[in-house]
C-alpha cells in the first residue's frame, strides 16, 4: 500500500490522481489532501478518502472545512505552514506536487527536504528553481517522477537506453485551439473560447498557456533540469492530434516515441506506480482510424510566448522565475477579462525587459524576483 500526499487535490491533476486511487484502493491510500479555496470539493474528498491531514489557503477556510467534516479525525491545517506540513509528512510514501503555478515551489522543496519522493506536476518548481530543486533531490536521494504527459513520455523513451547515446529531445505541442488564427485575431478571443482545448481537459491556467504555447516554453525549461539536457538539444514540434506525447532522438538516427490517448490518467498512474504499469481500462490510439499524424515547426510570429520562454531559459539565473510569475499574472488578468489574449506576451516581455537577473540565486532571490515580477506585471496591466 502506497500512501500519497496530494498537493492540489481539487485541481485537474489532483482530481485525476484521485480517480486512479479510487480505481486501485488496494494499492493506494491518502495521507494528505490540500486545496486552495475549493472547500466544498475538498470536504467531499476528505469524506471519501479519509486522509490524516487536509490543508486550505487560510484560517477562515479552515474553519469552514472543519464544520463540513465534523465527526472525522482529520487534522485541518492552513496556509504555507500547512502545505509544508502536508508535503513533509513522514507517513507519505509519495508526494504529488500538483499545486498550480509558483505557489507549488516551496511545498515541493519541503517534500524533498523531508526526503519524500515526488511525482511532479508543478512545472513551475523546475522553471523557477530547477538547479536548486534537482540539487536538493540529489542530496536527499529523492526521486522526481514526471507527471506532465510530455515529460512522462520522455522519461519512458529514455528507459533502457544509454544517456550518452542521446541526440535530442522533441517536445510535442497540440498548438491549442487557435493554431490557425493570425496574431491580429487574438484580442477578439474570449476566455471562454480559449478554455475550449481541442484535445486535452486541463485546468484554466495551463489551458491558456497551451493556447499561447507558453506552456511548451515552460516545459523546455523543465526538461532541461529534469533530464539534464542542454537547451539546444530540446526541440518543440506542433502535433495537433496529441497522440505522440514526445520523442527522443538517438545519435544513430533512431527515434523513440511514446503514444497514447490524451488522457492524464495514464502519465499519472505511471508516476504513482513506477516502474509498474496499471490497467486503467484505456484503449490504445486507433492508428487506422487516425489515418495520419502531422508535425510542424512552431511559428514564432504566432507564438511569441514560446520565444520569450526560450530566451528566459537561455539567460537563466532569475529570469525564468520572472517569466513564470509575470505570465501567471497576465493569464489571470486575461481570465478575468482585464486584457486580451494577445496582451499576455506583451506584459511578460515588458517585465522581462526591466529585470536585472541575479546570478547564482538562492531560493530567497528567486522568490523575491517572482514577487517583483508579479507587481511589475500588475502595473503594466
Amino acid at each position: 500500500m502506497k500512501r500519497l500526499s496530494i498537493l492540489g487535490s481539487t485541481g485537474s491533476i489532483g482530481r485525476n490522481v484521485l480517480r486512479v486511487v479510487d480505481r486501485f484502493p488496494e494499492r493506494f491510500s491518502i495521507a494528505a489532501l490540500s486545496a486552495g479555496r475549493n472547500v466544498r470539493l475538498l470536504a467531499e474528498q476528505v469524506m471519501r478518502f479519509t486522509p490524516e491531514v487536509a490543508v486550505v489557503l487560510d484560517e477562515d477556510l479552515a474553519r469552514r472545512l472543519k464544520k463540513m467534516i465534523t465527526g472525522t479525525r482529520v487534522e485541518v491545517l492552513h496556509g504555507l505552514d500547512g502545505y509544508r506540513a502536508a508535503a513533509a509528512l513522514t507517513s507519505a510514501d509519495l508526494v504529488v506536487s500538483a499545486i498550480v503555478g509558483s505557489a507549488g515551489l516551496i511545498p515541493t522543496m519541503a517534500a524533498i527536504e523531508a526526503g519524500n519522493h515526488v511525482a511532479l506536476a508543478n512545472k513551475e518548481s523546475l522553471v523557477m528553481a530547477g538547479e536548486l530543486v534537482m540539487g536538493a533531490a540529489e542530496k536527499k536521494v529523492v526521486s522526481i517522477l514526471p507527471v506532465d504527459s510530455e515529460h512522462s513520455a520522455i522519461f519512458q523513451c529514455l528507459a533502457g537506453h544509454r544517456r550518452q547515446d542521446l541526440d535530442r529531445i522533441i517536445l510535442t505541442a497540440s498548438g491549442g485551439p487557435f493554431l490557425e488564427k493570425s496574431p491580429d485575431d487574438l484580442d477578439r478571443i474570449t476566455p471562454e473560447e480559449a478554455l475550449c482545448h481541442p484535445t486535452w481537459e486541463m485546468g484554466p491556467k495551463i489551458t491558456i498557456d497551451s493556447a499561447t504555447l507558453m506552456n511548451k516554453g515552460l516545459e523546455v525549461i523543465e526538461a532541461k533540469w529534469l533530464f539534464d539536457v542542454p537547451q539546444d538539444r530540446i526541440q518543440v514540434m506542433i502535433h495537433p492530434e496529441s497522440v505522440v506525447h514526445s520523442m527522443v532522438v538517438y545519435k544513430d538516427g533512431s527515434v523513440i516515441a511514446q503514444l497514447g490517448l490524451p488522457d492524464m490518467r495514464a502519465p499519472i498512474a505511471y508516476a504513482l506506480s513506477y516502474p509498474e504499469r496499471l490497467s486503467l481500462g484505456l484503449p490504445p490510439p486507433d492508428l487506422i482510424d487516425l489515418g495520419s499524424l502531422t508535425f510542424r515547426e512552431p511559428d514564432p510570429g504566432r507564438f511569441p510566448c514560446l520565444t520569450l520562454a526560450l530566451e528566459a531559459c537561455k539567460i537563466g539565473m532569475t529570469m525564468p522565475a520572472v517569466l513564470s510569475a509575470a505570465n501567471e499574472t497576465a493569464v489571470d488578468a486575461f481570465l478575468n477579462h482585464r486584457i486580451g489574449l494577445g496582451r499576455i506576451n506583451e506584459v511578460v516581455q515588458q517585465v522581462m525587459s526591466k529585470h536585472k537577473p541575479v546570478s547564482v540565486p538562492k531560493l530567497s532571490d528567486i522568490l523575491s524576483a517572482a514577487a517583483w515580477a508579479r507587481r511589475t506585471a500588475e502595473e503594466s496591466i
